[in-house]
C-alpha cells in the first residue's frame, strides 16, 4: 500500500453527534451509539490511521433534523474505544467549565492506564453560550474575552499534576491546596486546541501539541495556509513543537460528478432552522476578531456543515487535494469527517489512501 505524507498524521472525527457535519435533511441521518463509534474506529486502526477524535457537545441546533441533539459524552466514549483498540490515538475533548482540571487530569490517567500512551485531551473553551447555560455554568460574557485564560490555568494545573502527582496551582480562576494525583501517566497526554484567533493559536504555541483548524472552502485543499502561518509565527516564539491539524469533510465517489451530486442532494435539504440556531449563538461574542472559530461558522458560504474545508471529487481528485493540503509547511495532521461514515472510512482507506502522492512516517496496513 501506499504511503499518505510524511510526518503528517491522518486520523478521523468520529460521529458522536447525530447526522455528523451535516446539517441537512437529505444527508444520512443516524443517532450516535458506541457500537457505530467502535466499527469505525476499527476500520481506521485496520487502515493505518493514527488518530480519532471525539467532540464535546452539550446541546444541540434542533430543526426537522434534530441536529446534534443526541450526543454521546466524549471520555467515556473513547475509555470503551481505548479497551477494543491496539495501535489507533484517542483524543476526547472536555469542555473546561464543565469538569475541573484535577478530575480531568485524573480521568486521562484511566483511559491512559486502558490504552497506555495512546490518548490525549482536545480543550474546549465554549463559544455556544446555551450549553453552560442550561445547567447554571455559565459564568457571564467576560468569558468570551477570558476564555484562554481560564483555559491556561486548567492546562497548567493538568501539566503539573502528570509531571509531579501535586499541584498547589493558584490563579484567578483555580486555587489547589496540595492536589495530588498518582499514578502518573506512562507517556506525555498531548494536548489539542481548536483556537483560531490570534489569543488561542498563543494559547496552544503556549500549551498544546496541535491547533485543530477547520480546513476552507470547497476543494480549496490549501486554504489553510494563512492560519498555518500565523500559527508558526506563535511557535517560533515558543519554540516548542506544535503544528496544525486540519479537517476536512471528504465526499468522494467514482466519479467527480457523482461526488458532486451527492453534495448538491445534500445541500437542497438545508436544515435553515438548525442553521440559523447555530449562527446565533455563533454571533453572540460580539468581541470575536473575524478569525475566530466560532465567526467561521457564521459565514453564509457553506453553513450546511459549519463551514468546514470540503472536498468533493473522485477519489483520484480527494487523494491529489489531500495530498496538497499535507505539503503546506506547519501541516503536522489531517483530520476528515465523512457523509457516510462506514462508507466514507472504507473509500477511504480502499480507493483514496493508496493515491496519495506524500509518503508517511508509519507502517499503514492492508
Amino acid at each position: 500500500m501506499a504511503h499518505a505524507g510524511k510526518g503528517v498524521e491522518i486520523g478521523v472525527f468520529i460521529p458522536i453527534g447525530n447526522n455528523g457535519w451535516l446539517i441537512s435533511t437529505t444527508a444520512p441521518q443516524y443517532k450516535p451509539t458506541f457500537n457505530l463509534n467502535r466499527q469505525i474506529v476499527a476500520k481506521a486502526e485496520a487502515y493505518g490511521l493514527d488518530f480519532a477524535l471525539s467532540m464535546i457537545k452539550l446541546r444541540g441546533f434542533g430543526g426537522a433534523s434534530e441536529f446534534w441533539d443526541y450526543n454521546l459524552e466524549s471520555f467515556t466514549l473513547m475509555a470503551g474505544l481505548a479497551a477494543v483498540t491496539d495501535r489507533i490515538n484517542l483524543y476526547a475533548s472536555v469542555g473546561t467549565l464543565t469538569i475541573p482540571p484535577a478530575l480531568t487530569a485524573r480521568m486521562a490517567v484511566t483511559i491512559d492506564s486502558i490504552a497506555p500512551g495512546r490518548f490525549g485531551i482536545n480543550i474546549v473553551t465554549g463559544w455556544q453560550r446555551a450549553e453552560y447555560d442550561q445547567m447554571g455554568l455559565w459564568p457571564g460574557e467576560e468569558h468570551y474575552a477570558r476564555r484562554y485564560d481560564h483555559a491556561s490555568e486548567y492546562v497548567q494545573i493538568m501539566r503539573d499534576l502528570w509531571t509531579t502527582g501535586r499541584s498547589d496551582f493558584a490563579g484567578d480562576y483555580f486555587q489547589m491546596r496540595d492536589c495530588r494525583m498518582r499514578p502518573l501517566p506512562q507517556a506525555p497526554i498531548k494536548i489539542i486546541c481548536a483556537g483560531q484567533s490570534d489569543r488561542g493559536m498563543r494559547f496552544t504555541a503556549e500549551y498544546g501539541d496541535y491547533n485543530f483548524f477547520q480546513g476552507v472552502g470547497l476543494n480549496t485543499p490549501a486554504g489553510h495556509e494563512p492560519s498555518n502561518r500565523r500559527l508558526m509565527a506563535e511557535v517560533a516564539r515558543t519554540g516548542r513543537n506544535v503544528g496544525a491539524c486540519i479537517l476536512f469533510m471528504v465526499i468522494a465517489d467514482e466519479t467527480d460528478e457523482a461526488a458532486m451530486a451527492k453534495w448538491q442532494y445534500y445541500n437542497d435539504g438545508l436544515d435553515s432552522v438548525a442553521v440559523d440556531w447555530m449562527i446565533s449563538q455563533a454571533l453572540a461574542d460580539k468581541s470575536a476578531p473575524a478569525t475566530a472559530s466560532s465567526r467561521k461558522k457564521a459565514l453564509p458560504e457553506r453553513p450546511i456543515n459549519l463551514n468546514m474545508g470540503t472536498l468533493v471529487g473522485s477519489y483520484a481528485s480527494i487523494a491529489r487535494m489531500l495530498s496538497e493540503a499535507a505539503a503546506v509547511p506547519g501541516t503536522k495532521g489531517i483530520m476528515l469527517c465523512f457523509d457516510d461514515f462506514l462508507v466514507g472510512i472504507e473509500q477511504f482507506g480502499e480507493f483514496i489512501l493508496p493515491l496519495m502522492e506524500v509518503e508517511r512516517s508509519v507502517k499503514l496496513y492492508a
